[in-house]
């Protein structure tokens, strides 16, 4: 028997949470579950940090919760782009039913599209490519033939 009992978040930095909000709700399909603010110790402790003002907010989507995270204090420092390779959570990953309709879905809401990385097989019915939402989070969209559910295989 394991201590762990389950998975419960995946936490994303924004610098902007209602437009982070509307982002993954509009664009990706997450449903608002509730919010969070907290100030001041225990989460300085908890977070390494101190003067923490954070506003967060959950969201969820087929069993996985993140939780979007907004520091009015201390102030984020910059963003920098992480090459894949790096260790580390690299990207969050979707896979889509129409490739185009999912890259248009996903500009609409405030993301961007990585167009250099964006990959096609019209004879197996497949493309795949990095989005990214407002503040550069790394995102692949993979459509495929086949069971949505079933975990990435190669050939």
């Amino acid at each position: 028997m394991t201590a762990f009992q389950r998975l419960t978040h995946i936490g994303i930095g924004v610098s902007d949470l209602a437009r982070s909000r509307r982002f993954y709700c509009e664009g990706l399909g997450f449903t608002f579950e509730h919010d969070l603010a907290v100030a001041g110790e225990p989460t300085d402790t908890l977070l390494r940090l101190r003067g923490t003002d954070l506003r967060a907010i959950y969201l969820a989507r087929d069993g996985v919760r993140i939780e979007l995270l907004y520091f009015a204090s201390p102030t984020a420092t910059a963003r920098r782009e992480r090459a894949m390779n790096e260790v580390g959570l690299t990207h969050l990953s979707f896979r889509v039913a129409d490739f185009d309709a999912a890259l248009a879905t996903v500009r609409a809401a405030g993301g961007g599209v990585l167009e250099d990385t964006i990959i096609r097989f019209p004879e197996m019915q497949v493309a795949a490519g990095f989005v990214t939402d407002p503040d550069g989070q790394l995102i692949e969209l993979v459509q495929a033939p086949g069971d949505p559910a079933a975990p990435p295989r190669s050939g």
